[in-house]
């Protein structure tokens, strides 16, 4: 196998060209799971039965009022599992549950001839419920000790006696929210069993081997007697990974109970109030400077808010402690962390998986401390970044530092920094009730699975006998262009034209044993995989060709007529990490993505409404696969963590009434998702040159979660537009989401303390 990262002269990679399925997607002839039920005879309908308490024991349920209404055709209850009633990999997920453990849950699913016969079937079943007490809140559940999974520690040196030694040490708390995923297509399975008993599952899912295990786990069966494809998700942000494999499993129990094909598709409220979400955060957090602005010391414990079960829970707070230190050296460091149980969906991967909570914590803790320090945070920020070869809180060397150093140096210079803040800081003297404000963040994310046995990935490949190549890869396509960017692959692989390359669904009865498509990884692995399956079919074609320099198709058709083999199957495996879970330490990620933004906001005194004047982004994605794909992830990924920072605010009834649990946001008309009204008014976009990745496919470099991060300097511009109503070197708390009521009471306390009003009710 020649060199993964070297590109020939005439290659595909690189080139701007659109998304594989773009006409599709905007001709609306793009099929998803879903769509398939109307080509689709015979389809069962599945509606859920949702409890309605936090916590609540089951005990009595009386389906038989349910087959009273016409088209009821089946009442799917534990007693139906012929093998394992869980859906989780970790067997603490029952699919029928006796104890219910957040507002929503699925007791039981009614199958029937229509949606709306499934619907009414559902109310009529009869459910008695023991009330229980549920808890709602991170606090809640620190103050009740109610904790799960593993309690993990990284760091170095001796963190007490460096605070001790610290000329200046402060203290604090740091609590982020969670966001729901909001895909456009919500959760959606189909299901049939042939005459030979063979399970087929069309499902919206990230992670199709995983969701074929944990539907033969269900049906007592063994991987080979269930296929699950997955055709394009339309969206899925984390939010497939695993959570679609209880949905796809309903749906393979009702086709193997009643011999006919089941549909289960949730409407958006049930998708809200039934998956999880990114993981809310809380840290407290002691922290050391000297008295050059330098980072002596941090000692941080991270608490995630896991919800009822574990899902990822443990991989989520692992990423998020290995991403506490961002681009910034600590000399002496200890970040614990632990997951807390609550009564609320079991919170799962979202894009930057944990990620994004870690950097907010130090980030927060920079952004409060630099007026403290008499700091400009920019100059905090920059006098700390990593430089070559020193090592993270968990051991591995950082490679590359330069790299952030150029990205900040070129975001500084392009977009003006300088004499921007000048004008800023003049806008602000002229204007007493609006406000702007300027924030640079940068962005250091490692990329690969933490656990190292998911950093593999296979393909097959096949050329047929006129010259046209079919491609098969373990990879599921959400709309990311991930298939994009594997045609681009095979072609610079084999050397033929784009057009004459075509993919496959994605399917476990092609590729089998794959890694879920997340940690921005699946580039990287499945491009690997296909490429190596391509160079073994070439290779085998150079000794046909014997140096004649025959045309492709004449080639192909002399190789057939040879019996040289025209398929192969591709592997690929990252080489180079090591991890141990046990110390907390090792070489999780191939290598780190840099990036930074520099944000401009203006802020309204008299509401907290604000908007996002400029944006500028220089981002390290490598050498380019799909230019045109990787701008797209860019933009989307910064919008998104804008949301996630600035708009989502995900609420739960916290009463103590009969609605306690209940998610209160349950649609875009409760739910603040980003718009066009959102976007920045300008908005540059660069991408780091000369940034080649040795050992990594082409040279490129993962892009999918990276960007999201940069969307904290969003937040730190409006932390500084707050700052600018009240006096200078005061610390500024702002809320996440930092939503306009949020940024308002931030303000409000900084005019308080410039004496501008008393205080309300004075």
């Amino acid at each position: 196998m020649s060199d993964l990262s070297r590109r020939p002269a005439a290659a595909v990679v690189g080139e701007t060209v659109p998304h594989e399925s773009a006409a599709l997607h905007v001709t609306g002839r793009a099929l998803y799971t879903d769509d398939l039920v109307a080509r689709t005879k015979g389809v069962l309908h599945a509606w859920p039965v949702q409890s309605p308490h936090a916590h609540a024991r089951v005990t009595g349920l009386r389906a038989e009022p349910a087959y009273d209404v016409p088209g009821v055709v089946r009442v799917l209850t534990a007693d139906d599992v012929p093998g394992l009633n869980d859906s989780g990999t970790k067997h603490d997920e029952p699919l029928f549950p006796a104890e219910v453990m957040y507002h929503g849950q699925v007791v039981c699913w009614v199958l029937a001839e229509t949606l709306e016969a499934a619907r009414r079937g559902a109310s009529a079943v009869d459910v008695d419920y023991e009330p229980l007490s549920a808890l709602l809140t991170i606090r809640e559940a620190i103050d009740a000790d109610s904790f799960q999974g593993v309690r993990p520690t990284a760091g170095h040196g001796d963190v007490e006696a460096a605070l001790a030694r610290a000329a200046h040490v402060f203290e604090g708390e740091t609590e982020m929210a969670g966001q729901e995923h909001f895909y456009l297509e919500t959760q959606a399975s189909l299901a049939d069993v042939d005459d030979a008993g063979q399970v087929f599952v069309q499902s919206s899912t990230q992670h199709p081997s995983e969701t074929q295990e944990v539907v033969a786990h269900v049906l007592d069966l063994a991987a080979h007697q269930v296929t699950v494809q997955c055709l394009r998700m339309g969206g899925g942000f984390g939010g497939k990974e695993v959570q679609a494999n209880g949905y796809a499993a309903v749906a393979a129990l009702g086709a193997a109970l009643t011999g006919r094909p089941v549909r289960v598709r949730l409407n958006r409220t049930q998708d809200i109030t039934m998956t999880g979400k990114r993981h809310g955060f809380h840290a407290t957090w002691r922290v050391g400077f000297d008295d050059d602005g330098h980072l002596v010391a941090l000692d941080t414990l991270l608490t995630s808010d896991g919800g009822w079960s574990l899902d990822l829970s443990e991989a989520v707070l692992a990423r998020a402690i290995c991403h506490v230190d961002n681009t910034y050296w600590i000399p002496d460091v200890r970040i614990r962390g632990r997951i807390a149980k609550t009564h609320k969906t079991s919170q799962t991967a979202f894009r930057g998986f944990g990620g994004p909570q870690g950097m907010l914590v130090l980030e927060d803790v920079l952004g409060r401390c630099a007026p403290l320090l008499g700091i400009d945070p920019l100059d905090l920020r920059r006098r700390n970044f990593y430089v070559e070869g020193q090592e993270t809180p968990y051991g591995q060397p950082v490679r590359h530092a330069a790299r952030a150093a150029t990205a900040w140096d070129q975001v500084l210079d392009g977009a003006d920094v300088a004499a921007r803040a000048r004008e800023i800081a003049d806008f602000n003297t002229a204007h007493e009730h609006t406000k702007r404000g300027l924030g640079v963040t940068p962005v250091k994310f490692g990329i690969s699975f933490n656990f190292t046995p998911l950093n593999q990935a296979g393909a097959l490949v096949h050329v047929y006998k006129d010259g046209s190549v079919l491609v098969n890869h373990g990879g599921t396509e959400m709309g990311q262009g991930l298939h994009t960017k594997m045609l681009q692959v095979a072609a610079t692989a084999l050397g033929v034209p784009l057009s004459r390359v075509r993919l496959a669904p994605t399917r476990t009865d092609k590729v089998p044993n794959t890694s879920a498509t997340a940690a921005s990884s699946s580039a990287d692995l499945n491009g690997g995989a296909v490429k190596d399956a391509c160079e073994q079919i070439r290779d085998r074609l150079v000794e046909v060709d014997a140096g004649r320099g025959l045309p492709w198709e004449q080639l192909v058709a002399e190789a057939y007529l040879e019996r040289v083999s025209l398929f192969a199957a591709g592997y690929y495996r990252t080489e180079g990490l090591h991890w141990d879970a046990d110390t907390f330490r090792g070489t999780p990620f191939k290598y780190f993505a840099y990036g930074v933004a520099a944000a401009e906001v203006e802020v309204d005194g008299f509401t907290g409404a604000y908007r996002t004047r400029r944006v500028d982004i220089v981002h390290d994605v490598g050498d380019s696969l799909s230019p045109l794909v990787d701008l797209g992830q860019i933009e989307g990924g910064f919008v998104q963590g804008a949301g996630w920072l600035t708009l989502e605010d995900l609420r739960w009834d916290t009463s103590d009434g009969e609605q306690r649990g209940r998610v209160t946001t349950q649609a875009a008309s409760t739910y603040k998702l980003p718009s066009f009204s959102e976007m920045p008014e300008v908005f540059n976009v660069t991408m780091l040159e000369r940034a080649h990745e040795e050992g990594a496919v082409y040279g490129s470099k993962a892009v999918g979660e990276p960007p999201l991060m940069l969307a904290l300097s969003v937040r730190e511009a409006l932390r500084q537009a707050c700052g600018a109503f009240g006096p200078a070197g005061r610390a500024v708390d702002l809320a996440s989401p930092a939503t306009p009521e949020a940024v308002y009471w931030a303000l409000d306390a900084a005019r308080l303390a410039a004496g501008m009003r008393e205080p309300a009710g004075a």
